[in-house]
């Protein structure tokens, strides 16, 4: 089968064309920058040049049409936030795809609005609270919390606050006057990643795993599967509360009450940690876009490892030294602590070299000069962010 990536830009994107190839499919991928870190990797055949996404999400959609129109493509895999505009413009795409109703996906795409909608059905959440002016933060007197603006990618909208006056340089940085924001109490206890399918309110498979340690901007440089108490329960509950069609995914504070959800994206996220313990996420996946109805996945193995060597030495850096980075990577290479039995989710190099080639680069660049993290974290997550405006843009066009 012929499938198109839409994006190459992201830790997701790279681990989907990993599985599709070891499906024997044929990848291709759509990027604003040829040098996206999806595009390492034997799996995947051909990069297109589109419009940055960021910039005019409705451009990336004309050029993602008409791109997989001439490729004879079988499938367009939303892979990245790109899913916010197939589902708007889903009549106008001329190839096969998974994506939920817009109505359905505005209800959690926006932070406050999935608030508002885990609130109606009843699934935990930390304590929250909806700010308009500088006034509303005078109510607020538990902390640390969290500041976050309603659209953001990849924790670049959210501040943590742990005093009045931290609170208030946070949500005037992040727009308090001119938008709403949401304000939520920090939860204690560890946080989980839990990534989910449903086919029209039928809940397909889902997955849970730990962060065991932590990577660049907050990403997961090590994980652990994990089997949580409830979790079942609340995602049967969300997705045939919103007949929710296609992946979406949750992060959770797992306290001793079960788990505390503290975001939502209406999207697939890093699923190699799934299909280790046992869970084929992407193949499910791409079963609900060709029209098919995969039937219901056991939950996977819990205890199982995985890596991201990349994150690992990016966060590392991003604390400023090359004694550690040169220690995460030894201990990443010699399976020692946290990596023990971690199997590399993100770059795996059995029978595909060059997919080292972005941590052979990462390690070089950060022993040189640490600072340098940021440039890769920049040109991982720029592209495909949705920023407010684009997500305006998306609005109404879909209005229109």
């Amino acid at each position: 089968m012929r499938v198109l990536l839409s994006e190459g830009s992201g830790l997701t994107s790279r681990q989907v064309a990993t599985r599709l190839g070891a499906l024997g499919h044929h990848v291709e991928i759509l990027s604003s920058t040829p040098f996206c870190l999806t595009r390492f990797t034997r799996h995947v055949r051909a990069l297109h040049r589109v419009p940055r996404f960021a910039d005019d999400p409705i451009a990336w959609f004309a050029a993602a049409n008409r791109i997989a129109r001439l490729r004879a493509i079988d499938v367009l895999l939303p892979t990245q936030e790109q899913v916010a505009v197939l589902s708007a413009q889903r009549s106008r795409l001329e190839v096969a795809t998974v994506v939920p109703d817009f109505a359905t996906l505005r209800r959690v795409q926006d932070k406050i609005e999935a608030w508002r909608t885990l609130l109606a059905i009843g699934i935990p959440q930390p304590a929250s609270v909806v700010v308009r002016s500088k006034e509303d933060l005078a109510a607020i007197g538990q902390f640390p919390v969290f500041v976050k603006r309603a659209i953001s990618t990849a924790s670049a909208g959210v501040r943590r606050a742990a005093t009045a006056d931290e609170l208030a340089a946070a949500a005037v940085a992040l727009g308090l006057g001119t938008e709403e924001l949401l304000v939520q109490t920090q939860a204690s206890g560890p946080l989980a990643m839990v990534q989910a399918l449903a086919d029209r309110g039928r809940l397909v498979a889902h997955h849970a795993n730990l962060r065991v340690v932590e990577g660049i901007g907050g990403g997961a440089a090590v994980k652990e599967s994990i089997r949580l108490p409830k979790l079942d329960e609340y995602l049967q509950r969300l997705v045939r509360a919103l007949d929710w069609h296609g992946p979406i995914s949750m992060d959770v504070i797992v306290t001793g009450d079960g788990p505390l959800v503290i975001d939502v994206n209406p999207r697939l996220v890093e699923p190699i940690n799934a299909h280790i313990a046992g869970v084929d996420l992407v193949g499910a996946m791409l079963e609900l876009a060709r029209g098919g109805h995969p039937p219901a996945v056991p939950t996977g193995q819990d205890g199982v490892r995985s890596r991201q060597l990349l994150l690992s030495v990016l966060g590392a850096a991003e604390h400023g030294r090359r004694g550690a980075v040169l220690h995460e990577l030894i201990a990443a290479l010699r399976c020692r602590g946290d990596y023990k039995d971690a199997a590399e989710e993100l770059t795996p190099v059995d029978g595909d070299p060059i997919a080292a080639l972005p941590v052979v680069l990462a390690v070089l660049a950060t022993l040189i000069k640490p600072s340098l993290w940021r440039l890769f974290h920049a040109g991982a997550t720029g592209p495909y962010s949705l920023t407010p405006e684009a997500w305006r843009k998306i609005i109404s066009a879909s209005e229109r």
